[in-house]
């Protein structure tokens, strides 16, 4: 008896060969994952060369726009069956295990772990990241300013709720700018000890959480007291001890403290989303470079005259840049004063923008520029 030829590897790209057996496409699984990990390392070893050089220059070695680079560079050239959405999850992850290994990024998040600024975190700068993990947005922002992070995430918006409040009023004298965002799905689940909605007597989460699931729960839980505290994963974290607490948080909530989902995705807009942005020192990264799809974030105010807020419109609509978003906060000074916060669709270094920006400085009694960064389509 002759001994059976092995079975040659399958070309990538190239369809299975349909008479091979489960055992032999696993035999040929476990042989790809050995040469992956292989080419892993040795990309690792190489990043870890481009941290010695980024190390000796003083450059950053974080750069938002390097990634997105590389990960529109590896789904255009794609040729399936990954999807590129795949494609970029795999090669964000990838990048941010060879970054740990040049320096460890630490960013600063709304805590405890379970929360979706937590997710927004891992989103952006991949699950290699170190995360320092706050009680509030107010620690955010003192952790990013004070260097003890060099990155922190915080929402600012929610399309559901509106603008975070918060949030804006920190923007204001923090010396941090914004260099790029998240936008996420968001879905509010209830989440309790018992699988059972019986005897619920207090709901914990997010105040914004609970106005975005208000309609739900006055239909399914109209007695149990809405309770307000700092995060929804804070809110799980408290409903694990008490079995007649429930909460409101999602998926990472819920496997982090053991917690059953009673009821899901009850927020009641079903395309609730939050974005969070991302926020460093000038020091630590400068504003990023055009992209082709970017937001300008600024901050300003005007004498109160009348015709003064009409006037902040006339450069923009002069110079074609598109306002996506108009918010004004109180300036506390009992004068009836106000801070505007403006999204402009664009970037600094256009022409069309930066007229329309030097002409608007002219009109402010305060300017500020919080940030301009890519954002997705």
């Amino acid at each position: 008896m002759t001994d059976s030829a092995p079975t040659p590897p399958t070309t990538p790209g190239a369809p299975a060969d349909q008479s091979e057996s489960l055992s032999d496409l696993r035999v040929q699984i476990d042989s790809l994952d050995q040469r992956l990990l292989s080419l892993l390392n040795e990309r690792a070893h190489v990043a870890e060369l481009v941290g010695e050089v980024k190390k000796r220059e003083g450059t950053p070695f974080f750069r938002p726009d390097r990634v997105a680079q590389v990960i529109d560079k590896m789904q255009k050239t794609n040729g399936g069956p990954l999807k590129d959405l795949h494609v970029a999850a795999i090669w964000r992850e990838i990048m941010s295990a060879c970054l740990a290994l040049e320096s460890p990024q630490r960013v600063a998040v709304l805590g405890p772990e379970g929360t979706f600024c937590e997710q927004a975190a891992i989103e952006y700068f991949g699950g290699a990241a170190d995360l320092i993990y706050c009680a509030s947005f107010d620690e955010v922002f003192h952790a990013t300013a004070a260097g003890s992070a060099q990155y922190g995430v915080v929402g600012v918006e929610n399309s559901t709720e509106g603008v975070v409040t918060r949030s804006l009023d920190l923007f204001l004298h923090s010396p941090t700018h914004v260099v790029g965002e998240v936008s996420l799905l968001v879905r509010h689940h209830l989440l309790r000890s018992s699988n059972s909605l019986e005897g619920v007597e207090a709901v914990l989460a997010h105040p914004q959480a609970l106005a975005q699931c208000q309609t739900w729960l006055s239909k399914h839980l109209p007695n149990a007291e809405r309770r307000a505290v700092s995060s929804n994963a804070e809110g799980a974290r408290l409903a694990a001890t008490n079995p007649a607490w429930a909460a409101l948080a999602g998926e990472r909530a819920a496997t982090r403290f053991g917690l059953h989902i009673v009821a899901h995705a009850i927020q009641d807009d079903s395309y609730n989303r939050t974005r969070f942005a991302i926020i460093c020192l000038p020091q630590t990264l400068a504003m990023p470079p055009v992209s082709g799809r970017d937001c300008t974030s600024l901050i300003v105010s005007v004498p109160n005259r009348p015709g003064a807020v009409h006037d902040l419109l006339v450069p923009l609509k002069a110079n074609n840049v598109s306002m996506t978003r108009f918010e004004s906060r109180p300036a506390r000074t009992g004068q009836w004063e106000y801070y505007f916060y403006i999204d402009l669709d664009g970037h600094p270094s256009q022409p069309n923008v930066a007229a329309a920006l030097a002409e608007l400085r002219g009109l402010c009694a305060f300017y500020k520029v919080l940030g301009a960064y890519p954002v997705k389509a």
